[in-house]
């Protein structure tokens, strides 16, 4: 089994399900800290900011703080401020991604955008998604957080991101930009956080088709774990594989 220096761990289905922590993912982001060896959380959910995130996983006893949270509201508000420094956006989405947008000292409207932002918005209505349609309409580039159209919780699978974003893509004829995992745009920038190189940095999640994906389209290896989306059976129809398989982390060495 070849070493690896840096870890992108996946946090939901990985690290907890909601509110239930996963107790073998506690103990192997312990070992992490207790080694030394530097780990991101790389996350798809554009609603929290960094802070509440660190927050949740330190009262779950994952040792976490704030510059350990990478999330895809952080890496579409630096994408968009690489293309367009100065640029006006009009957000639908959760206070991460405002606050993102904010901390890139990008300026947030409601007409005449340069960009409309999606992320996941659990309080949703007709208005949010009309001035977005027409902002698109009038020539917004569109830009989303991530497509994934359900979010593994306590209570099952939710409607997410991507569910939510496929109303405006319908309405107004426009597939918006993606940038949360599986792409490999929020590992290229979080790899840039985590200081180490491709060949030594191992991406850990439980969805193929996201976290599993992204480090495959990003050029690193990848370590399935089934403790959320993907089961073993959805792994045999899969021609490209991860680079590992195991049910949880408590089968997973690291080495010294």
């Amino acid at each position: 089994m070849k070493e690896y220096r840096g870890f992108l761990i996946d946090l939901d289905g990985t690290v907890y399900k909601g509110t239930e922590k996963i107790d073998e993912a506690v103990t192997f982001v312990k070992q992490l800290k207790d080694k030394g060896f530097p780990y991101l959380f790389l996350t798809n959910n554009s609603t929290k900011h960094p802070s509440d995130v660190s927050d949740k996983l330190n009262q779950m006893g994952v040792p976490s703080t704030t510059d350990q949270v990478f999330t895809s509201s952080m890496a579409t508000a630096h994408y968009i401020k690489q293309q367009e420094p100065n640029a006006k956006v009009y957000p639908v989405g959760e206070k991460g991604l405002h606050m993102a947008l904010e901390d890139a000292d990008l300026e947030i409207v409601d007409e005449n955008a340069d960009y409309v932002v999606m992320g996941l918005d659990q309080t949703i209505n007709y208005e949010k998604l009309a001035k977005g349609a027409l902002n698109i309409r009038a020539g917004a580039t569109f830009v989303a957080t991530n497509g994934d159209v359900a979010l593994p919780t306590e209570r099952g699978f939710l409607p997410g991101a991507g569910s939510l974003i496929s109303v405006l893509s319908v309405t107004t004829g426009v597939e918006p930009t993606f940038i949360g995992k599986p792409e490999s745009i929020i590992v290229d920038q979080a790899l840039e956080v985590l200081g180490t190189t491709r060949d030594e940095t191992l991406m850990i999640g439980d969805n193929y088709a996201t976290d599993i994906l992204a480090g495959i389209n990003a050029g690193i290896d990848s370590l399935l774990v089934h403790t959320g989306v993907t089961t073993k059976e959805d792994l045999k129809t899969i021609q490209n594989k991860p680079t590992y398989t195991i049910d949880t982390l408590a089968e997973w060495t690291i080495e010294d």
